[in-house]
């Protein structure tokens, strides 16, 4: 499987999309992380374990404390992705406004006429 594929397949779970939120703020343990969820410390580090063979995140190693961080280059990879989307978006939506606004001003492109 390509990264950007493993990448969106990590991001389709909502508490893993939580966890990098939470993430986006700074570091965390694991018992942190699994604070908001109603699921076992096994269950969130299953989570952890699939965001960090995507490259989401990694563990460091501090003393007896392991944090985790945010690693940012899939999501750039996501992003780089979703571009060319988000160009095609804009591009229909332009079209759509200024279609809508020749119709206000009584056009005679109207497809109706």
């Amino acid at each position: 499987m390509d990264t950007l594929s493993i990448t969106l397949s990590a991001l389709a779970d909502p508490t893993r999309r939580a966890i990098l939120a939470r993430l986006a703020t700074g570091e965390a343990s694991v018992s942190e992380l699994a604070e908001p969820f109603d699921m076992s410390l096994v269950a969130v580090s299953k989570h952890l374990k699939v965001l960090e063979k995507a490259g989401l995140i990694s563990k460091g190693r501090e003393a007896q404390w392991r944090p985790c961080r945010l690693e940012p280059k899939p999501l750039r990879q996501v992003d780089d992705w979703l571009e060319s989307y988000r160009q095609f978006w804009n591009d229909n939506l332009d079209r759509l406004e200024s279609y809508a606004e020749l119709l206000q001003k009584g056009g005679k492109n109207d497809p109706g006429n």
